[in-house]
Order: structure tokens, then C-alpha cells, then sequence
């Protein structure tokens, strides 16, 4: 008999698990150096990074890598080809206005990202059809990001994960802070001018998920003014629903010493997109693919360097 439980404590952090519609480098030459590093290949498509991934013998699956994936294992919402007989029936929240997505759960089991193999892994398979229609299977992210330093080359289209004893970095890359709050996914401070008057700071999270360049949460108490000229636009889907907002264009955002300039902007009801407390905003895949960038959650670092893709507009 299949047994049901509640994980919002658990899952409630895993934000837009999909809110998708969902200077350069030498790209033949990296600037760090590992003995032990793991390559992974990805692609990427509308502006995020997709895994090859397999459970058992299942097909290859796409998989979109998330830093808003707080555990290790896998969350997928196309479920064909996977077996999950024994699994716990769950409740996953996400980003939406709507009930939370029903799914089955199984612990300790193993996946594999291209020829790394992943063990002890949690792996989550929505039984509803909230996710329907979407290009890639499913989502994960921890179990990269807790266990090796993450390195995210857009150049070569090439996850390297160090094992973080064992990685130098040159003074070629700028360094970040990266914040952890009550969870496991990265915030960074920034700036933005949304309309060309003034600089303002704002905490911003990152989501890998995201194929927005920024989304600028809307609420009573924002720091930032609403650019004009705002249009009305459905922004995508969430684990709990339909996400309406605007779409509009920021001045610019600033990232340490680099300025990203006419920067196309989400702006989203921060009750229904995000459920990050005191976010001001997210960082999409569409900024962050204009920099290569090293991922060091052990040691709370992010290291970017702009790439090819640094000057292209938006």
C-alpha cells in the first residue's frame, strides 16, 4: 500500500523547480588546474544547462542542472521508462498559486550524470501532469553541488567537478561571496538601476533553472521603482502553477566590476514565483552563461570570468 506523506519542509525550498518558458576566454585552454577532475558534457538549450542522465536502464534522460535543488537526487516530471514500485507518495511545492504537485519518492537509489554515478540518492517522480510537455525530464543539482566544486564552462559546453582539496584557481577569475541562508541555494549581492536614474544593492539568488536573465520580485516593500513601458505576459510554469508578471528592460546589472547593460527583466509577484524570504530577486542562466564560473559551496565562493557569450545582447 502506498503510503502518503508531506514534504514541504523538505521540498519547499526548491523555488521555481522550473519556472521555465520552462574580456572572453579561450575557450581550448582552462584556467584551473585538477588532477582528479570529472568532465560531464551538457547542452544548452534556451538558455539552460542540460545533463545526460540515466536511472537503471532508462533512456537518456535531459536534465536541467538547478541550484535550486537542495538535496541529492533527481526530480523528474516525465516519469516514462522509470520504475517506481516502491516508491512513498509525496507532495511537492513549488513556484504557482496552486496546490502542490503529487509525486512518488524513493530513497537510496543511484543515477547516473554522463559517466559520473551518483549513489544513496533521493529520486522523485511527479505522478501529475503540471510539468507536462516540457522538453526535459526533470531537474537535479545538489549532488553536484555538495560534493565536488563545480566548474560551469559555457566556452567548451563542460561541467568539470574538483574535488576541492585538489583545484587552483588563477587570478584571471573574480571572486564572489556566496550566502546560504536557511537552505542550500546560493544568493549574491548585486546592484541594479531599473530606470536609469539610480544604482540600487539587492540580494539576489541563483537559479541555474531560470532561462531569465534577472527576475525582479514584486511586493509592497521592493527597493527598486517598475521601469515604464512594462508589458503584461504569462512567464511560465511552476510546480504549483501558472506564473503571470511583465517582462521589461532594467538600465543595468551590476555583478562586482561588471556591468550588464539593457537587461531583459522579468518582474514576477514575489508571493507566487519565489518563495525565498527577503529575496529581491533571481539570477537567471541568461546572465549567468555570459561568464564561466566556478562553484565552491564548501568554501561559500563563486568565481566568474566573462566568456564568448559575455557582450551578446539580450
Amino acid at each position: 500500500m502506498v503510503q502518503r506523506q508531506s514534504i514541504n519542509v523538505l521540498m519547499g525550498q526548491i523555488i521555481a523547480l522550473l519556472f521555465l518558458v520552462l574580456c572572453a576566454s579561450d575557450s581550448r585552454a582552462p584556467s584551473t588546474k585538477s588532477s582528479t577532475a570529472l568532465h560531464i558534457p551538457f547542452q544548452l538549450a534556451r538558455n539552460t544547462i542540460i545533463l545526460p542522465v540515466t536511472v537503471g536502464e532508462s533512456r537518456e534522460l535531459k536534465v536541467i542542472l538547478d541550484t535550486g535543488m537542495h538535496f541529492e537526487g533527481l526530480l523528474l516530471y516525465n516519469n516514462e521508462g522509470i520504475s517506481m514500485e516502491n516508491g512513498i507518495e509525496v507532495l511537492v511545492p513549488g513556484a504557482g498559486a496552486d496546490a502542490p504537485s503529487t509525486a512518488l519518492m524513493a530513497e537510496s537509489a543511484s543515477f547516473r550524470v554522463g559517466d559520473v554515478e551518483f549513489t544513496n540518492q533521493r529520486i522523485i517522480v511527479l505522478q501529475s501532469e503540471t510539468m507536462k510537455g516540457f522538453l526535459s525530464d526533470g531537474v537535479t543539482g545538489y549532488s553536484l553541488f555538495g560534493n565536488y566544486i563545480v566548474e560551469v564552462d559555457y566556452d567548451r559546453l563542460l561541467i568539470i567537478l574538483h574535488q576541492s582539496e585538489k583545484i587552483e584557481v588563477d587570478t584571471s577569475w573574480h571572486l564572489f561571496t556566496l550566502t546560504f541562508k536557511d537552505n542550500k541555494i546560493p544568493w549574491i549581492e548585486a546592484t541594479v538601476n531599473t530606470t536609469g536614474e539610480q544604482e540600487v544593492p539587492v540580494s539576489l539568488y541563483i537559479d541555474l533553472a531560470s532561462n531569465e536573465a534577472l527576475e525582479l520580485l514584486v511586493r509592497e516593500d521592493m527597493t527598486f521603482e517598475l521601469p515604464d513601458n512594462l508589458e503584461d505576459t504569462y512567464l511560465g510554469r511552476g510546480l504549483s502553477g501558472d506564473i503571470y508578471g511583465h517582462k521589461g528592460r532594467i538600465s543595468s546589472l551590476r555583478l562586482g566590476s561588471f556591468e550588464l547593460v539593457d537587461v531583459l527583466t522579468a518582474f514576477a509577484p514575489a508571493e507566487v514565483r519565489s518563495k525565498q524570504v527577503g529575496a529581491d530577486g533571481i539570477i537567471g542562466n541568461n546572465v549567468l552563461r555570459r561568464f564561466n564560473c566556478i562553484f565552491d559551496y564548501e568554501n561559500a565562493q563563486l568565481h566568474i570570468k566573462p566568456n564568448a557569450h559575455f557582450t551578446e545582447p539580450f
